[in-house]
């Protein structure tokens, strides 16, 4: 029977654990490897909305994204996600900057999502050498609101938001989630547009200045697509678990 440890161990084969960035907390962080595993609940984020699904669902474990333990726990609240994955014998795998960086990880699918060709490296981590935003051609040539219309089609989005970089798009920057430092990597690289999770007013500033149509379309919208890829990559591999992608996920930002 298919473990807990299984399914760490696999994951680690194509995002190691140890590559995650320094300030980042992925691996098992609720149970342990011999729990044996027949029901996977996917989420990006483990809420207790998440927990009771799982429980609902027979799920002996949840993997997400974002960590439920990030910073050192100092008190365990009744009601707080870590406690009540605990109460309900549920175990929590997390897969963050590890999966953010591997090949065919976060990043990947966000470029693959936006049909990026020629996608390569734009900035590399120095300790693990892997990809911590990339950089590709687009299928043909967009105006600035062109290209931030086809990012909301193409994530789902409600709504975004983009600065006008005056300038027709041919190549694009990104990274998923709270990417927008990578900015200044993308201009000085060429790119005419760079998408991204989500941007501070200062740095949509500099965008505007540096003649780039920055897209921050929702940190939930440019991560989702791994969701799809990691659920069908653990099934083809675990054939006698079943991996459900939560419905009960979603992005907590709505537009008027």
């Amino acid at each position: 029977m298919t473990t807990t440890g299984d399914i760490y161990q696999f994951i680690d084969g194509f995002a190691p654990f140890r590559t995650a960035m320094g300030f980042d907390n992925p691996g098992l962080l609720v149970g342990d490897e011999s729990i044996p595993v027949t029901k996977v609940l996917l989420s990006l984020d483990i809420t207790p909305a998440v927990i009771q699904e799982a429980s609902q669902l027979g799920a002996e474990l949840v993997v997400s994204h974002h960590p439920v333990i990030f910073h050192p726990l100092k008190r365990l609240r009744t009601g707080s996600v870590p406690y009540l994955l605990a109460s309900h014998s549920i175990a929590a795998i997390c897969a963050h900057t590890n999966l953010d960086m591997a090949p065919g990880g976060v990043n990947d699918c966000l470029a693959k999502r936006l049909n990026l060709k020629n996608v390569r490296m734009l900035c590399e981590n120095s300790a693990s050498g892997l990809a911590e935003a990339l950089c590709g051609e687009t299928n043909h040539e967009y105006s600035p609101r062109e290209f931030a219309e086809f990012v909301k089609g193409v994530l789902g989005c409600e709504g975004l938001r983009y600065t006008e970089g005056g300038k027709s798009i041919t190549s694009v920057g990104l990274c998923s989630g709270g990417g927008a430092d990578y900015l200044y990597d993308a201009a000085q690289n060429g790119c005419q547009a760079f998408v991204t999770g989500e941007c501070k007013h200062n740095i949509l500033l500099d965008a505007e200045n540096l003649g780039v149509t920055l897209v921050a379309a929702g940190h939930f919208e440019t991560e989702d697509p791994v969701i799809p890829v990691l659920m069908q990559r653990l099934a083809e591999r675990f054939q006698d678990v079943d991996f459900i992608r939560s419905r009960v996920m979603h992005a907590p930002v709505h537009y008027l």
